[in-house]
């Protein structure tokens, strides 16, 4: 079977999706290897129309197995979001437990740094996407494994939120994430 690359050249709205999904309809998988739920696409083919931002687009070909890598940064009420919204099944769908995840504290960062830039702003999308991959190079993000382990992410979670909320409170001068918050979503 052959192996198809589709790599966006022109920072991003080239089309990418699209040419997926029509390369979908023959592939047994499509994988997703980076970005975020900072861009989007939307697919019509016979099976309707789906508006994705973080699933990788051969999603609405039941035949074909989808896979969030470790290279993409996951927030996971967007991705529980656009499975349920249009109505995907989760069975064709498989993410890395080594993807790192968006969090609460990357979308605060993301918003508190282009205030601070003013009329300087870089114009993000403000979804914690730049924030993340920040902790993930920094070896200080979350992953999608960790998730899966609810008391080892106990005691992870305060040392990753009291730092954030020092970066939040004392160089922003923003509100400080709510640990008890973030643990029970």
């Amino acid at each position: 079977m052959p192996a198809y690359a589709v790599i966006g050249a022109q920072w991003g709205d080239e089309g990418k999706g699209k040419i997926i999904d029509v390369l979908a309809e023959n592939a047994a998988i499509i994988a997703r290897y980076s970005g975020g739920n900072n861009a989007g696409h939307t697919v019509m083919n016979d099976a309707g129309t789906f508006k994705l931002h973080l699933v990788p687009s051969g999603i609405c070909w039941p035949h074909t197995m989808n896979v969030i890598g470790n290279g993409v940064v996951v927030d996971p009420d967007v991705l529980l979001n656009e499975i349920k919204e249009n109505n995907l099944d989760p069975e064709h769908l498989a993410v890395s437990d080594r993807a790192h995840l968006i969090m609460p504290w990357h979308i605060t960062l993301d918003r508190l740094e282009e205030e601070r830039r003013g009329s300087t702003a870089i114009g993000t999308t403000g979804r914690g996407v730049g924030p993340a991959y920040v902790d993930k190079v920094s070896r200080q993000g979350l992953r999608v494994g960790e998730l899966l382990d609810p008391e080892d992410l106990a005691l992870r979670l305060p040392e990753i939120v009291n730092f954030k909320n020092e970066i939040i409170t004392k160089v922003y001068r923003g509100n400080p994430i709510d640990i008890d918050t973030v643990f029970q979503k």
